[in-house]
């Protein structure tokens, strides 16, 4: 969407338009979510943050300076009020970042095609457990960019940069360091994961012939 685009929305969406003010909630819901998220609040808190953001944007519809650059005041003020409550909340619970892997249930499923898709979603599981182990050791700072970077839909460079408080021309190198380090981290957990099974290999072979 480009600026023309979103200014156009907050300006329909101030004289009424419910169509418009239901685009503005679904193009740039991912962003604010990603933002608060960032910040390790717990599920209530985060709603609350989620919720405010908006109320705040219908309260200001009118007096916004650059409508076009909506998605950077939305991403502002979802950093402003996750940090006024991350300030005054007295206990902070990690953010989600589970990945559920659920199996399709079909009755004229083969027990040879069950064991197979089992296995699937287990080697899938493992890779995505390894990813937010990964994920997680990066600094905050590049956790909360990739975070942002990854919203549905993915919000541009000047959105990234007013939830971030950074400057925009830092955003991709910032963004290619981080990408390394996560692909670097990755690379240690495959390695560290063959180790152990090398290691283990010796014992599962006794196991087998002690059967």
């Amino acid at each position: 969407m480009t600026d023309t685009d979103a200014g156009d929305l907050v300006k329909a969406a101030l004289a009424g338009d419910q169509s418009s003010w239901d685009e503005l909630v679904r193009r740039y819901s991912g962003l604010v979510w990603s933002v608060t998220r960032g910040y390790r609040l717990g599920q209530a808190d985060a709603a609350d943050v989620f919720q405010t953001t908006w109320l705040r944007l219908a309260e200001h519809l009118g007096r916004i300076d650059k409508p076009g650059q909506v998605g950077a005041w939305l991403a502002t003020t979802a950093r402003h009020e996750a940090l006024r409550i991350a300030r005054g909340a007295t206990r902070i619970v990690p953010a989600e970042e589970a990945t559920l892997v659920a199996l399709g249930q079909v009755d004229d499923y083969s027990p040879e095609r069950a064991v197979l898709d089992a296995e699937q979603a287990r080697l899938d599981s493992d890779r995505a457990a390894r990813l937010w182990r990964a994920f997680g050791e990066l600094p905050g700072r590049c956790r909360e960019l990739l975070r942002i970077l990854i919203a549905s839909p993915p919000p541009g460079y000047a959105e990234v940069a007013a939830a971030m408080d950074m400057p925009v021309g830092s955003i991709g190198p910032t963004r290619a360091r981080c990408l390394r380090r996560l692909r670097e981290r990755l690379a240690g957990e495959v390695s560290d994961a063959g180790t152990v099974a090398h290691e283990n290999e010796p014992a599962r072979q006794e196991s087998d012939r002690a059967r």
